[in-house]
């Protein structure tokens, strides 16, 4: 049985322990005099028998997907004879490769070894044997836990406090994960930095002006070593951002301002989601927009008036980038402003202040938090962007503030870098996590700057 099947067979298990747990909760209670005798409520009789069915079945089959392609992939390997067996992990790919292709029908039987096709015949039985067996298992333990709990619902049983203590397992477990896995990208990313900087130094990563990370193969070979000086893609990144940010950030303040405080209920219904169809507009189409009208707008702008442009500039990416972002400030902001109470408001008004002052004294205040979250956002998001730099700005690492230039961003060197198949153990490799890496740093010192603003102003209000 396929997985997805699988899936849904569980879930329609899980269901039906639910539906007979409430039921025999009923039935239970009905000789009682009714539910008020019951310990706890009928649906958390329900929920616990379909929790003792769905998390043990949802546990056996998340295992059983993780381990089952490495035991069968090693069982494979080790039927081959022992002059096809790989030597290391590289032939090993290679081997399971070409087993995998006469398996699925892409290499016929006759084009390979007598030993290959005997092991994708081999590859096939044991797929279909260790679905079959998993599917088994799945459903036996559904159906157990399901009928373990249905047998344990009685009157007594404080089927809240079970339920209520899984679920803030569950929870816990999910808050667990969502740490863990934020520690491991961040030491995934640290390792293979150091790797990097044990081939460059790491003085020459971050005061270096020159970014050309193309090594050749042979050292004798011209630009052998190449150059990783990062300071030419930090440049760029933030005159990029610094573009969007002042065009969205006055924009996005000024929108929301007017939709809290100044539109009329029907006005807002129309333009707020028109602000945030900007948001949904896939970054590819912005970089098409960029890319074929906004910089040859520009560069014939600029020539106009004397001045040298290039047909992909700094400038096209981040006013196009800056529109993109708007919604993010608009709509945040504009939440955050209506959830300054009311009261606030009218004593301000009861004091004689206008509406504007209202707006600057007592609304940006109350509101700031929210507001200094939603250009960080913004700010965070312009600095990820990256297929708009590639279409309107370019991939030239130049060193420069002219916004008319080509340049290029952190996160547009990293896809570039790790596009294509990459041995992980080159400079030019490794680059893209030393990038990642100081790109996270910079990101942090940015959050922590904008939570000591946001803590200085909130207690100058209070």
């Amino acid at each position: 049985m396929q997985t997805s099947y699988l899936l849904l067979l569980l879930m329609t298990l899980v269901l039906g322990a639910y539906v007979l747990g409430y039921w025999r909760s009923k039935a239970l209670s009905q000789p009682l005099g009714g539910i008020r005798h019951l310990k706890s409520l009928p649906s958390y009789y329900a929920a616990k028998a379909a929790l003792w069915s769905g998390i043990p079945a949802f546990i056996m089959l998340g295992l059983w997907a993780s381990f089952e392609t490495e035991i069968i992939q090693g069982i494979v390997i080790a039927s081959l004879p022992q002059e096809l067996q790989p030597d290391n992990l590289s032939r090993a790919s290679l081997t399971l490769s070409q087993i995998r292709n006469v398996a699925t029908g892409a290499f016929s039987p006759d084009q390979v070894p007598p030993a290959i096709a005997d092991a994708a015949k081999l590859l096939l039985t044991l797929n279909n044997q260790s679905q079959q067996l998993m599917s088994g298992l799945v459903v036996a333990v559904a159906v157990l836990g399901g009928f373990l709990a249905w047998t344990r619902i009685s009157p007594r049983l404080n089927a809240r406090v079970q339920v209520e203590n899984t679920l803030r397992r569950i929870f816990f477990i999910c808050a667990g994960i969502a740490v863990l896995t934020t520690v491991g990208i961040i030491f995934s990313v640290l390792f293979e930095t150091i790797r990097f900087f044990g081939k460059v130094s790491i003085v020459e990563f971050i005061a270096g002006t020159k970014w050309s990370p193309q090594t050749a193969l042979r050292v004798e070979q011209i630009g052998s070593s190449g150059a990783f000086g990062v300071i030419p893609l930090f440049v760029g990144t933030l005159l990029i951002s610094a573009i969007a940010l002042l065009v969205a950030v006055p924009i996005g303040l000024m929108s929301a301002v007017y939709l809290a405080e100044y539109a009329s209920s029907r006005v807002r219904s129309v333009v707020k989601p028109l602000l945030e169809l900007l948001a949904g507009i896939p970054t590819v189409v912005y970089g098409f927009f960029a890319a074929l009208t906004v910089a040859p707008f520009i560069r014939d702008v600029a020539t106009a008036v004397g001045l040298s442009a290039s047909s992909e500039s700094a400038l096209a990416a981040g006013l196009v980038m800056g529109v993109m972002i708007i919604p993010f400030i608009s709509s945040l902001s504009d939440d955050v402003i209506n959830a300054v109470p009311q009261t606030m408001r009218d004593g301000s008004l009861a004091l004689g202040a206008t509406r504007s002052e209202t707006v600057k004294k007592v609304l940006f205040p109350a509101a700031l938090p929210g507001i200094m979250g939603s250009i960080l956002l913004a700010a965070s998001r312009a600095i990820g962007e990256t297929m708009i730099v590639v279409m309107a700005a370019g991939l030239a690492a130049n060193l420069t503030v002219n916004p008319l230039e080509t340049v290029t961003t952190v996160t547009v060197q990293i896809v570039t870098l790790l596009t294509g198949d990459q041995e992980f153990d080159s400079a030019k490799t490794l680059a893209a996590f030393a990038l990642g890496l100081l790109l996270f740093l910079v990101t942090l010192v940015l959050n922590i700057i904008a939570l000591h603003v946001v803590r200085k102003y909130r207690e100058q209000y209070e």
